[in-house]
């Protein structure tokens, strides 16, 4: 099994002080930069830019970014501190973080925390004074590619072979790092009340928070949970979640998932649409550029409407694969670059978005939720 690489040097050495770091890409590009918070080590990921302004404490604890560097464009991070009730779960999961400048100061009515002592309490490495224009430049040009950040080693051929080793090993096992134990029952089932059980990839808490406004009784699945066992509890529908896009299991959850098609109605969010896509026999792409962030536009053929979305995938159906399947329809493209954004099948009765399903306001459900709803209602 493979886990997240965590250096044995990881260590405190003192409230506020700053250390020199080199964070070194795989074609031996290298920045220098400054650890925050005192927390020492070395960390190798996958890298690559989110463009949010706000955001990056969600964005941290997203089971989905386990394993990742992450490089927020956005110039100013921690200006609004940390509030608990804003964690997409329990931990974080990326890497580590590189910014251009921590603020010094935070101000949000709903703060308990500061970055600083969100960094300390995580363990997080963050590297800042780094030139992150620079850097975004860089990949958009030759790509996302792993990266690694140390303080321990300044040697270009050393940081290179650590890299090397690092993808020899890959995929790593996130899943059942990110994924329930058990099979858990999320409150008690009312009468007639739907059933909606969730093959728990890593799924966040935005995603739990708006089904449970939708008044359904949800039962979280162990991400092994095979075919026999999901239709043993007998739910109205399934829904893959959210979580890491590449995983040594993925083939497996794949076998299990294709063996539920057609069988009850499914929905697959992000990876989890990937899953679904790979179950049908489409192949899944890596993008040169993946889409990290927010205003990805999104447009249906069957309209002249567009939505602006949230993205967070460095991966994509590949639309050709995808048409040769019969009774599955291509429902959304996204406006930049023509990638696939949602998939249907009537017959099949599955939908699978590769957008994340953020919710469009305060105590509002995406549309995307309701238009699986009448899915589980429909008549074979």
């Amino acid at each position: 099994m493979v886990e997240t690489h965590r250096s044995a040097s990881l260590q405190r050495i003192g409230k506020g002080r700053e250390m020199k770091a080199i964070f070194m890409l795989e074609d031996g590009k290298s920045f220098m930069g400054e650890f925050l918070s005192g927390i020492s080590g070395e960390r190798i990921g996958e890298v690559f830019f989110n463009t949010t302004v706000v955001g990056y404490q969600e964005i941290l604890t997203d089971p989905a970014n386990a394993g990742k560097i992450i490089i927020f464009t956005y110039p100013l991070i921690g200006n609004y501190g940390i509030a608990p009730k804003f964690n997409e779960s329990h931990k974080v999961w990326a890497e580590a973080a590189v910014i251009k400048e921590k603020s010094r100061v935070y101000s949000n009515w709903q703060a308990k925390t500061s970055f600083d002592d969100f960094i300390r309490e995580n363990n997080l490495i963050v590297l800042a004074e780094t030139d992150t224009r620079a850097l975004a430049g860089h990949l958009r040009q030759k790509g996302q590619m792993l990266g690694i950040i140390s303080n321990n080693c300044f040697n270009a051929k050393e940081l290179a072979q650590k890299i090397v080793d690092y993808r020899g090993k890959l995929p790593g096992a996130f899943w059942r790092q990110a994924s329930v134990n058990n099979i858990t029952e999320l409150g008690k089932p009312k009468l007639k009340q739907k059933r909606l059980a969730i093959l728990d990839l890593g799924m966040v808490k935005s995603t739990r928070s708006q089904l449970e406004k939708l008044g359904l009784h949800l039962t979280l699945l162990p991400f092994d949970t095979t075919a026999q066992e999901i239709l043993k509890i007998k739910p109205h529908g399934l829904i893959i979640s959210s979580g890491s896009e590449q995983d040594q299991e993925m083939g497996a959850v794949q076998a299990n998932i294709k063996a539920l098609i057609g069988k009850i109605p499914i929905l697959g969010i992000s990876g989890g649409h990937e899953i679904l896509a790979g179950s049908l026999g489409a192949k899944i792409v890596k993008l040169k550029l993946g889409h990290h962030g927010v205003n990805y536009p999104v447009n249906s053929p069957a309209s002249y409407k567009g939505e602006i979305t949230v993205q967070n995938h460095s991966y994509s159906v590949d639309a050709e694969s995808l048409a040769k399947i019969q009774d599955v329809k291509i429902t959304a493209y996204n406006l930049n670059d023509r990638t696939v954004e949602e998939m249907e099948s009537k017959k099949l009765r599955f939908i699978g978005v590769q957008y994340n399903l953020q919710s469009p306001g305060f105590e509002e459900v995406n549309p995307v939720f309701n238009r699986f709803l009448k899915m589980l209602s429909a008549k074979r």
